[in-house]
């Protein structure tokens, strides 16, 4: 494909849903005219779905790959095995082979929500880091002094409160800089978590194959909470959602969210979405008629417009006029008479008991239009009951 090198195109693709360049952006854009750049996005299979924070840095490679340069989706197949400490308080977990087929076997089903994969190459870091041996990690690492690495934030927190940092995080920086070297990138994309990590790689990339490589950070969306989105939290809104959750989960957004969500997140004009931010400003439009529209605007990329606008009725149907879905999942209970948590965790509105006992404590429970704030409730079942977990949640007894 022959490259797209209009400046306005550029400038643009360098511009929106972008935190930083590293060096600098005139850099970028000048390699950008010049040649087919090569670029990459990493991500660990750390989990099975992909939600709205990931789609950010996947628009970006989209965006280049449309202006013909090469694009990679780099699966971390790898340093996963090592676990990214970016951001973390402690050491993830550990994670078995198993877990890692499991996590991305939907992946690429995903992405292409977003990704036209007829541009864009899919490569798996487990294909070399897997086979470094003991002499190719210590020319790795000989590249980069332990100093350097342990300066790292989060690691000196961890340091000054007295906990642990394991030596296989410390190596996590280097793993993800070979991947660099062995791609020979001219750019990397990743979120601002990952600045330490792709500068590592800038550097490793410059001592061992004397070539240059920039840095592209993208901002980090935060949840429907307004905290930072993860998969832990429960504030995430998952690519793979049906579409009247993903309206009902970015309508719960906190105000201060709706232009970030439009800048980053849809492709609504950039001026529209100025004009957005001066009208919430001076107070001019009501906050719930631009989370409809930005609702819509999500439901509509992922789904389609006629999907987005049945969500969009189903929405006012339930949370405006406070009547029920117009479709509710119906289960079969055999049981006469039933255990509160068994009831929702048989119907599938809950995961656990667990969950169940939280949400009615929280008063989050209802049956037939009554909140139920006893965990130790026996129900007595019937046909046509409608039980209710959140907002959202919706089961009938058939």
């Amino acid at each position: 494909m022959k490259i797209n090198s209009h400046s306005e195109k550029i400038d643009e693709v360098l511009t929106r849903r972008v935190d930083k360049i590293l060096p600098t952006k005139a850099e970028l854009k000048s390699l950008m005219q010049k040649k087919k750049i090569r670029l990459y996005l990493g991500i660990d299979p750390t989990g099975t779905k992909l939600h709205l924070g990931h789609s950010v840095a996947l628009r970006k490679l989209q965006e280049f790959a449309d202006l013909g340069h090469e694009a990679i989706l780099l699966v971390g197949t790898g340093t996963v095995l090592a676990g990214d400490p970016s951001g973390r308080d402690k050491a993830r977990p550990y994670i078995t082979e198993k877990e890692i087929k499991k996590n991305i076997a939907t992946w690429k089903k995903q992405a292409s929500k977003i990704l036209d994969f007829s541009k864009i190459k899919i490569k798996y870091n487990g294909d070399w880091l897997l086979k470094l041996d003991l002499k190719g990690l210590i020319e790795i690492a000989s590249n980069i002094s332990s100093i350097q690495l342990f300066k790292r934030d989060m690691f000196q927190k961890r340091i000054k409160r007295g906990d642990t940092v394991w030596m296989h995080e410390t190596l996590y920086p280097l793993l993800q800089g070979y991947d660099s070297v062995v791609m020979g990138v001219d750019l990397e994309i990743g979120g601002t978590d990952q600045t330490f990590n792709m500068l590592i790689g800038r550097e490793l990339q410059r001592k061992m194959k004397n070539r240059e490589k920039l840095v592209l950070t993208v901002p980090m969306v935060l949840g429907i909470d307004g905290n930072q989105m993860s998969k832990t939290s429960g504030n995430c809104v998952w690519l793979s959602d049906s579409p009247k959750e993903m309206f009902g989960r970015i309508m719960s957004i906190p105000d201060k969210l709706i232009v970030p969500y439009f800048e980053m997140l849809t492709n609504v004009p950039i001026d529209l979405v100025k004009q957005y931010k001066k009208q919430l400003k001076l107070k001019k439009v009501n906050p719930m008629i631009l989370k409809e529209e930005l609702s819509f605007e999500i439901v509509q990329t992922y789904h389609s417009k006629r999907k987005a606008k049945i969500a969009q009725s189903e929405f006012t149907r339930v949370f405006k006029q406070k009547k029920l879905p117009q479709k509710i999942v119906k289960v079969t209970i055999k049981q006469k008479t039933i255990n509160i948590l068994d009831l929702l965790v048989k119907t599938k509105l809950v995961s656990s008991k667990t969950e169940a006992k939280r949400l009615i404590l929280q008063k989050g429970v209802k049956i037939d239009g009554r909140v139920k704030e006893d965990w130790k409730a026996i129900v007595r079942t019937k046909k046509g009951q409608v039980i209710q977990v959140g907002k959202r949640r919706f089961a009938k007894i058939k």
